[in-house]
């Protein structure tokens, strides 16, 4: 792991698997509490905001666990919200209130909505409207994980979720999710598992960048203008588009060489994130788009499937660099008819 500037990366081999002995291969993820009474006990809460960040610091279990390319479901003690990768994880030196029960000194609290005394201790079931508070120095976590987000809310209850954990009767807010179950149960409902947005995110997250605050790809804008001096302001898919709009695709997202020298193609904004999470691909045979079925529910993308490429001409190194995306993502497959 390096920290740098109060922030921490994943080196590009970072472990994302735990290995059993005599066991398979299997995910980090882990269930992260992100509403709720259980999240301001004891403290004042946390500013998060699920479908992008999650916070956290030193008080709360776990708290150093989790790493860049972990994946995370989010919940709310009633149901799931959503998954995603973290992508790095912020931190910083901070202070924040502590609140006890002025009885027992225990951080177990209770706050009531309509009933007074306002609070009630779990512990000594001591009732008071005022609890003890003392300022204490922390480390704070804050995640960065808006890349992957899939946006998952009510599909399983918090009844399932607490059964898919490693210890299904933990009451931490943040524990380990047995991901391989979490996907089945997913599936079970008629739910399509986000596997492979996950995993493409994991390896846009490791690949391709250099480790800094701001994750700028090397030659990034060089890059962009060259393209845009070959094929103008048009999206490879979709043809003419604001330049504003457009960005370099190229296959070092998910690579460790950190060059451009493979050529690239422009792509729209949103078509460029669905094409590094490989839900969207060209096949190199007959340069025809192809289209996965995780977007067939999509007509604006799903009537893309089978379109020629727009992009022309194209060399030597794009026409490879196309037949290595295709591979990496639906390897010597034929290409489906969603």
């Amino acid at each position: 792991m390096l920290e740098t500037g109060g922030l921490l990366w994943p080196k590009i081999e970072a472990a994302r698997f735990v290995h059993g002995e005599g066991t398979k291969e299997r995910m980090r993820a882990w269930l992260l509490l992100a509403t709720g009474e259980d999240r301001s006990r004891g403290g004042d809460g946390y500013d998060d905001v699920p479908s992008r960040h999650y916070s956290w610091d030193d008080t709360v279990p776990n708290h150093a666990a989790l790493q860049p390319g972990d994946v995370i479901a989010l919940w709310d003690t009633d149901a799931l919200m959503g998954v995603s990768v973290i992508e790095r994880i912020d931190t910083e030196a901070g202070e924040k209130y502590r609140y006890s029960c002025p009885t027992c000194g225990k951080a177990s609290l209770g706050l009531r909505k309509k009933k007074r005394p306002r609070y009630l201790c779990w512990e000594c079931q001591a009732e008071f409207d005022e609890p003890s508070k003392v300022l204490a120095s922390v480390v704070k976590y804050r995640t960065s994980h808006a890349q992957g987000w899939v946006d998952l809310a009510g599909q399983l209850s918090g009844d399932q979720l607490r059964a898919l954990c490693e210890k299904p009767k933990s009451q931490l807010s943040m524990r380990p999710l047995r991901w391989e179950a979490f996907c089945e149960a997913l599936e079970s409902i008629g739910t399509r598992a986000p596997a492979s947005i996950i995993e493409g995110t994991q390896r846009a997250i490791t690949g391709g960048h250099r480790e800094q605050r701001t994750r700028a790809r090397i030659g990034q804008a060089a890059f962009r203008r060259s393209l845009l001096d070959t094929y103008g302001a048009n999206c490879a898919l979709t043809g003419p588009a604001p330049a504003a709009v457009l960005e370099a695709a190229h296959l070092e997202s998910f690579g460790a060489t950190g060059s451009h020298e493979c050529g690239g193609l422009l792509l729209r904004r949103d078509l460029h994130r669905l094409f590094d999470l490989g839900l969207i691909t060209i096949n190199p045979s007959n340069h025809e788009i192809d289209v996965s079925d995780e977007l067939a529910a999509y007509p604006t993308y799903k009537e893309l499937h089978g379109l020629p490429l727009l992009a022309s001409p194209l060399s030597t190194k794009q026409r490879r660099w196309i037949e290595q995306h295709w591979t990496m993502h639906r390897g010597q497959a034929q290409p489906h008819q969603p």
